[in-house]
């Protein structure tokens, strides 16, 4: 699974994979890698100091593991610098790719000419709020402005900066946004893959967008208006899939009232964010 040594093998991919405490998760994530039908893939573990297994399973698997952090997107730049592949993909250490994903993003590049291709993701897990989450996920497979890609050339992420290290939740967007800027194309993937969440509770959603919150006042100076054109970008979507909504009443309010919690998590700690970066200046 080693990607060769010879550079000039342009359809070599190394898939970097930032993880922390994830032994949930982590070994149908690397085993989907490791099962993938394209011949030239190498990865990459950039693992946070975990404390429980995660870097055993992830040297079962991986063709180098680093300990780094302190964050997802510092982990993440330090996977794209050890890479040596034309292309890098990232996932997140609860996603599952099928065996064909990288060939058909790689496929999907060549024909379109995109710098990075986006990964449509569906939820899977169990429990209600699991539930509303996979159907407002269903909502966004066919829109292409709210997927980020995962698939980039690395010579674009060395010359343009990959993810910021100011960010950690928004720097996806943060990278789309960034390349659409520049004219870099982005284009959908005929494939989806897993996302699995588990067991979500209220106490996850709105403690997970707090902590993502806290990074969108830089995201919000990095990109003016940004922040309301992805909201509006949103409904949109929810108004195109509306009979899908109608046919699931039930995990459709489900899903409002998530989307609810999440717009009050990510106020919250945009508040605290922009409290952060103010004692910063005064500094």
């Amino acid at each position: 699974m080693t990607v060769p040594e010879d550079q000039s093998v342009t359809d070599s991919v190394t898939v970097v994979v930032p993880t922390r405490n994830n032994i949930r998760t982590l070994e149908a994530c690397l085993r989907s890698v490791t099962e993938q039908t394209h011949p030239h893939v190498a990865l990459v573990v950039v693992d946070n100091h975990s404390t429980d297994g995660t870097v055993e399973v992830a040297e079962r698997f991986a063709d180098r593991v680093i300990t780094a952090g302190p964050e997802r997107s510092a982990q993440r730049n330090i996977g794209i610098e050890a890479a040596s592949s034309p292309w890098v993909l990232w996932l997140d250490s609860d996603m599952i790719l099928p065996p064909r994903t990288v060939a058909l993003a790689l496929e999907t590049a060549v024909a379109t000419g995109a710098t990075g291709i986006a990964l449509p993701e569906r939820t899977i897990g169990d429990g209600y709020w699991t539930a509303c989450r996979a159907l407002e996920r269903e909502c966004y497979l066919d829109d292409p402005w709210l997927h980020n890609p995962r698939l980039v050339r690395r010579d674009y992420l060395l010359g343009e900066g990959a993810f910021h290290l100011a960010m950690s939740g928004p720097e996806d967007a943060d990278l789309r946004m960034k390349m659409r800027s520049t004219g870099a194309g982005i284009e959908l993937a005929p494939i989806i893959i897993d996302h699995d969440e588990g067991r979500l509770t209220v106490r996850d959603v709105m403690g997970k967008r707090y902590y993502y919150g806290r990074s969108i006042p830089a995201f919000a100076t990095e990109h003016e208006g940004a922040v309301t054109a992805q909201g509006r970008a949103v409904l949109r979507s929810y108004a195109r899939n509306h009979r899908r909504l109608l046919a699931d009443p039930g995990h459709a309010v489900g899903m409002v009232l998530l989307r609810a919690m999440e717009a009050g998590g990510y106020a919250l700690g945009a508040r605290r964010g922009r409290r952060d970066r103010a004692a910063q200046e005064s500094r």
